[in-house]
């Protein structure tokens, strides 16, 4: 989808208010990340027992206690408070107030620094100058997304109907923000990797998928629309079990701090 110059900076919707009251569906029905992907990104770090994250933007935490299930200890900063306390604990994660652009973590103090499903909410130039300074300068810089799978049916005509619903909403495009990653002066050796993921929900699931997200309505003639629609496409797609199958690609860009 093409990008409309007009467009505000997705750090300027809000950021940080605007889950306070999706964080309910957003610990439900918020699709996890492929393990895979979880590999890569602690490839050749280390003793993972020993190693300091500082997941960015962690929401309810879901890539957290992924990390945190490897024996990483985790950081999870989180600016949103329902955010953080809707987060089922981990003992290797700790949850701390804090933003990408300002963390409050020491110089020089994490082994890797993740942002999942989150960068494109960020200031990148205060976000990534950040991300440099607090980590070790042997770490790893890790932009993760999970994007949707346009080539698979259910999958895109999911994805036509967010847009509609939606009104093209930026947050839509939000791959081309990984621009200023690869531009950037603090980050080298950029490299990506890509993964598939499939994400199987009920109808319930379904719904509740579509009302984590910040930039579709919750009321109204147009949310009932939009109820309506995704029920149609659940009964055309559902399986005899009751489940359709979201469909990911899930990319993954790795960056190493400029000494």
């Amino acid at each position: 989808m093409k990008q409309n110059n007009s467009e505000p900076p997705l750090h300027t919707l809000n950021p940080l208010t605007r889950f306070s009251n999706r964080a309910e569906d957003y610990v439900k029905y918020r699709p996890s990340y492929p393990e895979e992907a979880i590999d890569i990104i602690l490839q050749g770090l280390g003793k993972k027992s020993q190693l300091i994250a500082a997941d960015i933007g962690a929401g309810t935490g879901i890539s957290s206690r992924l990390l945190a299930k490897r024996k990483v200890n985790v950081i999870a900063i989180e600016p949103n408070v329902a955010m953080r306390e809707a987060g089922e604990p981990h003992p290797k994660l700790e949850f701390r107030d804090g933003t990408a652009e300002f963390t409050k973590l020491p110089e020089n103090s994490v082994d890797l620094v993740t942002c999942f499903q989150a960068f494109h909410w960020f200031d990148p130039h205060s976000s990534l100058r950040e991300f440099r300074r607090i980590l070790k300068s042997y770490g790893r810089l890790a932009v993760v997304w999970n994007n949707r799978d346009q080539e698979d049916a259910f999958t895109a005509e999911y994805s036509r109907l967010i847009r509609v619903v939606s009104d093209n909403h930026p947050g839509e495009s939000r791959m081309i923000r990984v621009k200023p990653l690869l531009e950037s002066q603090h980050f080298v050796n950029i490299r990506e990797y890509e993964f598939s993921y499939i994400q199987k929900l009920s109808l319930k699931g379904l719904i509740g998928r579509a009302r984590s997200a910040s930039y579709l309505p919750r009321e109204g003639a147009l949310y009932e629309q939009f109820i309506a629609d995704l029920e149609k496409l659940y009964q055309q797609f559902c399986d005899q079990d009751g489940f359709v199958y979201m469909a990911y690609c899930t990319s993954v860009h790795l960056g190493d701090p400029v000494e």
